[in-house]
């Protein structure tokens, strides 16, 4: 039986904010492109806020036969979609912008409710949506191809590019909505249509994304099936991964969840693309701003409770500034406030769930027992409006990048000091030391450092940067890292590639049949 949002166990704020956004059930859920649906279906997921442990709503997870019917509803809406003009597809994607301002407030306090960064990050997540709907509605316009000179005479090349199909979008709960956008704005232009499944952590925000978009195509007399959700588990990606209707999937998630989708898409001859973990360092040398890095430090390694794929994990320094700055720190963070992430005072909301809790406690644990000393927080917070379990202090541990734990990403807020001797290329050794190479970054106020760090024996990473932190990429740069990053590129400059498939075209407009290479293979008389 369904519950209205008024019986809900939560405040009168967010309930305004569901209804605003359109959710006003205990049960959304689609189960055939963006149509309700699975009110009978028993698989139910409950949705807890971790800010404060309320029960939000709970989603019907789709069936596989549920799966099937909304990728045959995409392939029809694909036979409409890909016919109408790249500009006009922009125009579509220029209207969702536009909702997306208006709504903005509201599905910025969804973003920090339901995941629990803090609502400043929730309006930043949502502004990231509307300036990759901009970035694409230029991008309408510039689907560019390339022209050459043949050898033949009276004959034309060119290269120009086709939308692919279906896109396959797995999302992560930590930007339960930004991320998905990248790929859904540029593959909306491109001709292509969307099947997106968010984490299973975060649904309601993409339910609410899904009813904005809904009412822009009702408005355009267009398919709904162009973009569709669907609300599953790992077996519900696994069918995406292993389906040959989908020729590219997008995932975002851990290195171990996307070699199993690299391998399952890989073993079709399909196309993906990866955005995996991170295990991202900052640089300081002797000549470093230190106020400066200060504050790109403490932002890098605790905003969104340390579970951003950017954050900062490690903090290389020269042993000459080592006490100054791990002083400052010491400072720093026993004063960071934490608490409900709605709250304007907070910069530290909760992590996500208890099992985010679980492997932060487990990690601090197992780098002490390799030899690392645990400087300040790693408690977990009770009582006094941290009931949910899901608060955390902040850590910082000295220890030695090559500890197995400062080599693994651990998604919480544990920032690793390494002390560097000697030269810079001594600090870039320890930076690329890992298995990750998604963001890096170096202060220094030294040409020579920081050119070494950005050549190409410099960082190894898809992402690296000078006196600013790790963290926070704006859209006009394709994201992405190398290693087990996974290699993909996505939101800005030529991402957009990704999405579409690459054709060279010959046109002889004379009278003869020339053979390039000068062959002559001649049958007639």
């Amino acid at each position: 039986m369904k519950q209205t949002i008024d019986e809900l166990p939560i405040t009168k704020e967010i309930k305004d904010v569901l209804q605003q956004l359109g959710i006003k059930e205990k049960n959304p859920a689609y189960s055939t492109g963006l149509s309700w649906g699975g009110e009978n279906n028993a698989n139910t997921r409950n949705i807890n806020s971790p800010a404060d442990g309320s029960f939000i709503a709970a989603v019907n997870m789709v069936t596989a036969e549920d799966y099937d019917q909304v990728v045959k509803t995409a392939q029809e809406a694909f036979k409409v979609w890909r016919k109408v003009p790249a500009p006009k597809r922009g125009e579509i994607v220029r209207q969702i912008g536009d909702k997306l301002r208006e709504h903005k407030e509201a599905l910025g306090k969804l973003v920090s409710y339901e995941m629990g960064k803090i609502y400043q990050e929730g309006l930043g997540e949502v502004q990231e949506m509307i300036d990759i709907c901009d970035f694409a509605v230029g991008l309408s316009r510039q689907l560019h191809g390339y022209t050459m000179h043949s050898e033949r005479p009276e004959h034309r090349m060119y290269e120009q590019y086709h939308p692919l199909g279906i896109v396959g979008i797995i999302s992560a709960f930590n930007f339960p909505v930004a991320v998905w956008s990248w790929n859904a704005m540029l593959a909306a232009v491109c001709g292509d249509v969307m099947i997106w499944k968010p984490s299973e952590k975060t649904p309601l925000t993409g339910v609410a994304c899904q009813h904005i978009i809904r009412d822009v195509l009702a408005d355009n007399e267009l398919p709904e099936g162009i973009f569709n959700l669907i609300i599953g588990d790992a077996e519900i990606g696994s069918l995406m991964s292993h389906d040959k209707r989908i020729p590219l999937v997008s995932a975002t998630g851990s290195t171990r969840m996307g070699k199993k989708v690299g391998e399952a898409v890989g073993a079709r001859l399909g196309k993906s693309l990866l955005e995996l973990g991170g295990n991202n360092a900052i640089i300081l040398t002797e000549s470093a701003d230190l106020e400066m890095a200060l504050r790109a430090i403490v932002f890098g390694a605790v905003g969104t409770c340390g579970q951003r794929c950017t954050s900062t994990r490690r903090l290389i320094i020269h042993e000459s500034m080592y006490e100054q700055v791990k002083e400052r720190l010491l400072k720093i963070y026993p004063n960071l406030p934490i608490g409900h992430p709605l709250d304007g005072t907070t910069l530290v909301g909760p992590l996500i769930d208890t099992d985010a809790v679980a492997a932060f406690t487990n990690a601090l644990e197992k780098v002490q027992q390799e030899g690392g000393t645990l400087l300040t927080g790693g408690d977990v917070l009770s009582g006094g409006g941290y009931e949910s379990g899901t608060y955390v202090k902040p850590a910082i541990v000295e220890a030695e990048n090559h500890f197995e734990m400062v080599q693994e990403e651990t998604f919480a807020p544990i920032l690793y000091l390494i002390k560097y001797k000697g030269e810079v290329e001594n600090a870039i050794e320890l930076q690329n030391g890992v298995r990750q190479g998604l963001s890096s970054a170096i202060f220094s106020t030294n040409l020579q450092e920081t050119e070494a760090f950005l050549g190409h024996w410099g960082s190894d990473c898809g992402i690296a940067n000078v006196n600013i932190g790790t963290s926070g990429a704006e859209i006009g740069g394709a994201f992405g890292g190398e290693k087990e990053t996974g290699g993909g590129r996505e939101s800005g400059s030529d991402a957009w590639r990704v999405y579409m498939r690459r054709q060279t075209n010959t046109i002889n407009y004379s009278r003869e049949l020339p053979l390039a290479q000068g062959i002559k293979f001649d049958i007639m008389d």
